[in-house]
């Protein structure tokens, strides 16, 4: 009876640790972070598609985990940009989550302020508000993302023209690029090459590469080396020139940087003296200014005043950025 029950003991104990195993293997080849990593890239080269129709090879890109969902988003306008402008800010988040995200800001701010202010007119522009600040960070990501690779870009040309001129293939020279270089435009290349070696074509991996990184600089890249495949020539020295003209642009960007820099202090200024001036009137003299969120036409009045700082805030970033 003992050694019966001793076997039985062990054989229990060899079950535990096999499906403690195997679920750690299911969970590791399913949701580990290689599985995620290469998940991610095959994502990120079916979003980058400019022909959907003829990269069937590529995974499809989720807009949601939830078929019954992603069928809903796909009625949405623009839907897919929406994915693209995601996948360009490097953000994790889908596109479910971010329309998710999206709601749950209005609803905040709406009933939020609703139950604080009993507004109804102020709750729906806060909520307005809300609702635009995911987009507005989204945004700011996908800029500094781009500033980014438009930064790390001129190295990646020269060493892809080191090493073809070490006798690499172009392929091996991009991935090169990949295996070397930082993010994010490491994992751009990674992405670029392993659509090339699932047996796009390479003008097609070119062109989603572009797709998903609006860049003029990167634009010269992918231009000079469509021209070569077709009219022939030295590689290598045309990514040296491309790489000191992108040199040479990034230096006359940071030059217009410097020269601007007043302009964009003077909108920052202009910008916030409002509230300044308000916080410190509302600090001196409590009833001076309660006037304007108790008389209906003092409502009137802050409403006219924001749409007009929103309208100078906007001419004056027209005004300063200058394209280069």
């Amino acid at each position: 009876m003992d050694t019966l029950f001793l076997f039985f003991g062990i054989a229990v104990f060899v079950a535990v640790v096999l499906g403690l195993e195997s679920g750690f293997i299911w969970w590791n080849t399913t949701r580990g972070p290689e599985a995620k990593r290469i998940e991610r890239r095959l994502r990120a080269a079916s979003a980058g598609a400019h022909n959907q129709s003829q990269l069937t090879i590529l995974k499809q890109r989720a807009l949601s985990e939830s078929s019954g969902l992603e069928r809903m988003l796909l009625l949405l306008p623009r839907v897919h940009q929406l994915d693209r402008t995601l996948l360009q800010s490097g953000a994790t988040l889908s596109v479910a989550d971010f329309v998710g995200l999206t709601a749950l800001m209005a609803a905040l701010g709406f009933f939020g302020t609703l139950l604080l202010a009993r507004n109804f007119p102020l709750a729906l522009l806060l909520a307005v508000v809300c609702a635009v600040l995911p987009s507005l960070h989204v945004i700011q990501l996908r800029a500094k993302r781009l500033v980014k690779i438009e930064a790390q870009l001129p190295d990646a040309i020269d060493l892809m023209a080191r090493a073809m001129r070490a006798g690499h293939a172009f392929p091996t020279a991009l991935q090169m690029v990949g295996d070397e270089m930082s993010e994010p435009v490491g994992a751009e290349f990674r992405v670029l090459f392993d659509e090339i070696n699932y047996g796009v074509d390479l003008r097609d991996a070119l062109l989603n590469l572009l797709s998903r990184v609006p860049s003029t600089d990167l634009r010269y890249f992918v231009v000079a080396v469509l021209i070569q495949r077709e009219t022939g020539g030295n590689l290598a020295e045309l990514l040296d020139s491309i790489s000191a003209i992108v040199r040479e642009r990034l230096k006359l960007m940071g030059e217009v940087r410097t020269l601007s820099a007043e302009g964009r202090m003077s909108a920052w200024i202009l910008g916030m003296l409002p509230f300044a001036v308000g916080l410190a009137i509302q600090i001196s003299n409590p009833s001076f200014l309660s006037v304007l969120w108790t008389d209906p036409f003092g409502l009137k009045l802050v409403y006219g005043a924001a749409c007009m700082m929103l309208f100078g805030a906007w001419w004056m970033r027209r005004i300063i950025r200058i394209r280069v």
